[in-house]
């Protein structure tokens, strides 16, 4: 339920911060006082777009912001999950809505930043609306049949039937994504397979090609390193340091001998002698192991040029031409598999769609008993709400296949004997269709999930007996629900287990509309029963306003 509101800057209301009770809460005011004012709070609440002409005229921006108590937070936190959206702490859901004038609007989710699109998504859980101007989801044929499936209580057949639903959405999906694979044709084939091969003829990992690209760059400069090596056996063989470091050895040994300081040089210039001729040995042997065969050497320029043509073509590096070469490899054994997978898919499919049947088939069943039960409760109902002479069916025909059934549900009414049954949307006006909604949500109050239910004009043009009762279906209905009901009817407003007044004031300069509670107050809440019913002075009125308050 809603628990705290704040309101500020819109339409009329300067601001207003209302603490809400549960159960069933009344909205009072004179005709033009500004009672919509708290309806297009929960509007924008809803996720319902706006324009800028509700912010208070003088005011750079609009606001509202509700805390909602979830009796049940595990199913709204799964719509959350679903949004991306943070989980309700400690069972309150926190909503804020901003309407700038100059700029875009703002929604905060759980002191979150979030979309009008996920707010909407979240008040499709949280509340309904029944009244004129406000979506009426009881005319649209999803939620007829949501309505139905609540009576008929077969929500574990339900689930077994999306469940499979699901699969064959899936089933569907894999078939037209195999059929739809680009095919490859002869020649895109064999210019594959030779890829492949071009691809194969080289060790690709990552250890063989830099040695290939090594070996290549030694050759590819083989008489400049063969140059280079001979200069380093001139400089350092027996012309060079060889000849020169056994007399500077023998200088240093002496050196030793007569200063024993000098004994630590001498050790290092015998490491440096040996350095020497380990370093010539070792420049010798590449120079041994320079590779003069051409056979080898145009193998390795092959090599390296088809290295340089996959790397090109699929690189820029190994692991890169090695993918690719596993693409080309799948994409080639995936054209001979194609038929025999969209087969396998296909005798799939053929099954899933008779488990949907089947599971449909007890869907209609269930949904057709459910249907006059409902049908049944619903027409006693509204003759308690003034319609003597309506009627109201159910109809559940057959319809292909869908995401909940194969069947189509439509409410069929008429308010008055002697005219046909036709769709709810046809022939019910606001007022009236309020008035079925309360009558169908009464009989599925305990199953219906909605917390918050808010109607307009559900009284119109009723009044007396009729009036009452429609207040005391309402406050019925509270037990189960958080209920508001805009009401012209002192009948209807005394039987609220809370009473908010809506009254607005003018000067020459402006206009403001305030709201404020008075079931708490016995004296106001009599004098706007009294006003209600015709005169807040004359003591028949307030006598009569006590009367109905105490009959409440």
């Amino acid at each position: 339920m809603i628990r705290r509101l704040v309101i500020r800057d819109l339409a009329l209301m300067d601001k207003a911060e209302l603490e809400m009770g549960s159960g069933f809460t009344v909205v009072t005011g004179e005709t033009g006082a500004g009672k919509s004012v708290l309806l297009g709070a929960f509007s924008l609440l809803a996720g319902n777009r706006t324009n800028k002409a509700v912010v208070r005229k003088g005011a750079e921006e609009c606001s509202v912001e509700a805390e909602l108590e979830m009796a049940h937070p595990q199913e709204i936190n799964q719509v959350l999950e679903q949004l991306h959206l943070p989980r309700c702490e400690e069972g309150l859901l926190i909503l804020k809505r901003t309407v700038p004038v100059s700029k875009a609007g703002r929604v905060s989710i759980n002191g979150e930043a979030a979309t009008l699109a996920q707010l909407q998504k979240l008040g499709e859980c949280w509340i309904d609306f029944h009244g004129p101007g406000e979506p009426q989801k009881l005319l649209r044929a999803e939620t007829q049949l949501e309505m139905l499936d609540l009576h008929a209580g077969h929500e574990l057949a339900l689930q077994a039937y999306r469940l499979l639903w699901r699969q064959h959405t899936e089933t569907l999906r894999q078939i037209e994504e195999i059929s739809n694979a680009e095919k490859v044709s002869d020649d895109e084939a064999t210019f594959l397979r030779m890829q492949c091969e071009k691809m194969d003829r080289l060790d690709l990992s990552e250890e063989a090609v830099l040695k290939l690209e090594r070996d290549h760059l030694r050759h590819s400069r083989l008489q400049e390193l063969a140059a280079f090596l001979a200069q380093m056996e001139e400089g350092l063989g027996s012309e060079g340091l060889s000849h020169l470091v056994p007399k500077v050895l023998k200088t240093a040994q002496d050196i030793a001998r007569i200063d024993p300081e000098a004994a630590p040089l001498f050790e290092r210039m015998e490491s440096l002698a040996a350095e020497i001729d380990d370093l010539r040995a070792d420049y010798a042997r590449l120079a041994r192991g320079l590779n003069r065969d051409e056979e080898s050497l145009a193998e390795l320029d092959e090599k390296m040029n088809l290295w340089l043509d996959l790397k090109r073509k699929y690189g820029p590096s190994a692991e890169s031409v090695r993918e690719k070469r596993e693409q080309i490899r799948r994409r080639l054994l995936s054209q001979g598999e194609v038929e025999a997978q969209v087969a396998r898919w296909q005798a799939s499919l053929v099954q899933l769609e008779a488990d949907l049947k089947k599971q449909a088939t007890v869907l209609h069943s269930a949904r057709f008993k459910a249907a006059d039960k409902l049908a049944s409760a619903a027409r006693k109902m509204l003759g308690s709400l003034g319609f003597k002479k309506a009627d109201l069916k159910i109809a559940v025909t057959a319809s292909d296949l869908g995401p909940t059934g194969a069947d189509k549900v439509q409410f069929l009414f008429c308010p008055n004997a002697g005219q046909d049954l036709l769709p709810l949307s046809q022939i019910a006006s606001s007022g009236e269709a309020a008035r079925v909604m309360l009558a169908l949500k009464t009989v599925l109050a305990k199953v219906d999930q909605t917390p918050v239910l808010v109607f307009d004009e559900v009284d119109a043009n009723v009044g007396g007996e009729i009036g009452a009762q429609v207040g005391r279906e309402l406050a019925a209905l509270g037990k189960n629900h958080q209920v508001f009901c805009v009401t012209h009817l002192p009948q209807v407003a005394a039987l609220g287990h809370s009473h908010l007044v809506v009254t607005k004031t003018q000067d020459e300069k402006s206009t403001t509309v305030e709201i404020h509670s008075v079931h708490r107050k016995r004296k106001e809440r009599e004098m706007e029963l009294a006003r209600m019913l015709g005169d807040r002075n004359s003591k028949v009125a307030l006598s009569h306003a006590r009367e109905l308050l105490d009959g409440a």
